[in-house]
This record gives structure tokens, sequence and C-alpha cells, in this order.
């Protein structure tokens, strides 16, 4: 508002100064022959000045509204910017979640193939260790398998199957680590034991007149350990009542001596004789 008054003051005394001009200019001659007597004259007069001063207010409108439009337009490159910026800020958050994904992707398949490397590998050791065994004898059961292959599940000769191990029991008698060394020629180790149903089994098959080592052993400060590392659980054990009984005695015999069978630390130089433990073979 207070501009568009400010345009009609300029505009009304810019034409108020061309008439006055214009009548200054071109009156003298006239007046000086006779204005004042010729009616004819003065309108030509009249209509030349409002003539011009129509076409100066119309340039210097113009002229006005030209700069009042580059003025009110100014503004139009913040917007621009504005939506750079507003661009620029979703295409930063968009690349940093395309990077988390990715890293988080990566991270899922190092893992995976991670744990399947390690479990191709283990199959390798198997079969190495079986073709270095060259077994004379196989019994060999059929497992039950949604693969196309067939596949069954064997122990050697001699050797009884339990769950997923065959089991052997060796008739001579050696110390504990002696023991071990002969299991682990046959690709074995001393039993392990981490079930009533393992101890169970493993007990039917035993002479009650003998004692057996088993795969446990304290290296010191009664620290007992299985053989092959698995965690030894103090709730998954069958001590006989008072057992262990000494720091000297670090290896561990199954033996029925009274009521039942069940644990005893005994010398690891004692002669006993053992059991051996191993996973089933695949075919």
């Amino acid at each position: 508002m207070l501009r568009a008054a400010v345009c009609c003051c300029l505009s009304s005394l810019a034409g108020i100064g061309t008439i006055a001009a214009t009548f200054v200019s071109r009156s003298g001659p006239v007046l000086k022959k006779g204005w004042h007597t010729s009616s004819e004259g003065r309108g030509r007069l009249l209509l030349n000045m409002f003539s011009e001063n129509i076409y100066i207010n119309t340039n210097f409108k113009n002229k006005f509204d030209s700069s009042d439009l580059n003025a009110d337009s100014a503004p139009v490159p913040q917007k621009k910017t504005t939506t750079h910026e507003s661009c620029h800020r979703f295409s930063k958050v968009l690349l940093t979640s395309f990077t988390v994904y990715f890293l988080l992707l990566t991270t899922l398949f190092s893992v995976a193939l991670i744990s399947l490397f390690k479990k191709y590998s283990q199959l390798l050791e198997e079969k190495a260790l079986i073709k270095e065994l060259n077994y004379t004898k196989l019994e060999c059961r059929k497992q039950h398998s949604f693969l196309k292959d067939k596949v069954w599940n064997c122990c050697p000769k001699d050797w009884k199957p339990f769950s997923s191990y065959c089991y052997f029991t060796a008739t001579d008698s050696a110390s504990w680590s002696e023991s071990e060394e002969k299991c682990s020629s046959m690709g074995a180790h001393l039993m392990v034991i981490h079930s009533q149903e393992e101890q169970d089994f493993i007990t039917k098959i035993l002479d009650p007149k003998a004692a057996y080592y088993i795969g446990l052993s304290d290296p010191g400060h009664r620290q007992w350990r299985w053989v092959d590392q698995t965690p030894y659980n103090e709730s998954a054990t069958f001590w006989h009542p008072g057992e262990p009984s000494s720091d000297n005695e670090q290896c561990v015999i199954i033996n029925h001596p009274y009521s039942g069978w069940g644990w005893a630390d005994s010398l690891c130089s004692g002669k006993q004789k053992s059991v051996c433990q191993m996973k089933k073979i695949c075919v």
C-alpha cells in the first residue's frame, strides 16, 4: 500500500513538472502572438502537453513496475537453494542407510561362509581319517534322510553303536595316557559321558568286576576336563558317594564296586581297562 501511494505521488509530481516545463517552453511564443485571443491555439497546446504527460507517466510507471518486479523476484533463488539443500540432505541419508545395509549383509555373509568352511574342513578331516584307519569290516545301518543319496551310518567291527557314536571296550590294561594313545591310534578317544542315557548304555556292556578309564582328567587344582574339550558339567556327573576323594588321583575310572556303577578318581599310572569312543562313519 505504501509503495503504491509513493508511486502515485511521484507520478503526479512528474506530470505536473512536465506540464509546467512544457508550458513555459512553449507558451512564450504563443503569448507573444496573442495566445489569449486564439482558442484554437490554446486547445492544440493543451492537447500536446497532455499527450507528452501521458507518455512520460507511462514510461515512468513501466520503469517503476519493472524495478519493483525485479525486487520482488529476488528471493526466488533462495527457494531453489532450499530445495537443493533438501535434496542433498535426503541423498546423504539414503547413502548412509545403503552403506549400513551393505555392511550388515556383508557381515552375515562372512559368518555364514566361515561356518560352512568349518563344517567342510571337519568333513574332509573325517574322510581323511577313515582312509588312514583302513578298517577291514564295517557294520552299517541306513540313516533316514531327505537327501537324494542314501546315507549309511557305520561302526567298525566289534564296536557298539549308540546315538551318533561307536564304542569299543579295550580288554588289555594300561595307564590312562597309554589308553588314550591307543584310542587315538584307532581314530577315537577315551569315552566322554554327558547324559544318563550314555551312562546307562555303556554300563550294560561292561564287566562289573573290572574298572575302565574314561576321558576325564584333572590337570591341576581339581579342574576336571574332557579329552574332546567339551565343557565339564557338574550336574551331569555320576560320581560314587565321597568321590572324588584325593587330590593325587587325577584320572577317572568307571566301576561297579558295590551297589551300582559310578565314577571314582584314580592314579593315572594305574593299569586299567578302557572305553574308546568315535563318531559314526557315514558312507
